[in-house]
């Protein structure tokens, strides 16, 4: 008997990340029924992946929020040590 394995929202938001996808609040609303996109992007960022956070103007003038998952800069990895060392 072969086994179902789901993904929880979480991890299919982050398969999506992965695979490059940028995605609106909106977008992942529709796409994965997340109720709060911003907390679910915070969870993934605290297992560690970068996710930016972009803003750009959509084809009807209102400025939007698309996140990203991507690497790190030096100054990132920095602050996360810093904090580390103080015990945050």
């Amino acid at each position: 008997m072969a086994t179902t394995i789901t993904k929880t929202k979480a991890q299919r938001l982050l398969t999506a990340l992965q695979a490059g996808e940028r995605m609106t609040p909106s977008q992942i609303q529709k796409r994965f029924s997340i109720g709060n996109p911003s907390a679910e992007v915070s969870r993934i960022r605290q297992m560690g992946y970068a996710v930016y956070a972009n803003k750009r103007v959509a084809g009807n003038n209102v400025e939007v929020t698309e996140y990203r998952l991507g690497n790190p800069s030096r100054e990132l990895i920095a602050a996360g040590y810093r904090a580390l060392a103080q015990g945050v």
